[in-house]
């Protein structure tokens, strides 16, 4: 921030970019298995964070993401639940397996839509 308070241009542009790519981490539960490893998810401040990045999901700024799967970790961060669950590494595997999997099943099935649309 300036020093008054106010955030310029350049400054904005590059928190956005650093919000985008953050949040978009968040696909990754490995990632987050690592976050939790660490103590982060503990830490008050930093789930008031994840509650702030929620403006992720408003359209406006999801068309800008890569991997929409982060928004589902997002939503899944806002809960202690899963956040003390995320910090065992046969949870964090599991996810990442079941990622995987969507991701060949998804891969099939729209490969064989596009065959039969060009038939």
């Amino acid at each position: 921030m300036s020093t008054r308070g106010v955030e310029t241009d350049e400054q904005q542009r590059i928190r956005f970019q650093v919000e985008l790519e953050f949040v978009q981490c968040f696909a990754n539960p490995n990632y987050l298995h690592f976050l939790a490893q660490r103590g982060y998810f503990k830490d008050p401040a930093f789930v008031n964070y994840i509650k702030y990045l929620q403006y992720w999901k408003e359209p406006a700024y999801a068309k800008y993401l890569k991997y929409p799967m982060c928004l589902h970790f997002l939503d899944l961060l806002q809960y202690e639940h899963f956040r003390k669950e995320i910090v065992n590494g046969q949870c964090a595997r599991f996810i990442d397996d079941q990622q995987i999997l969507h991701w060949q099943h998804y891969t099939r099935k729209r490969v064989k839509l596009l065959q039969s649309q060009a038939e």
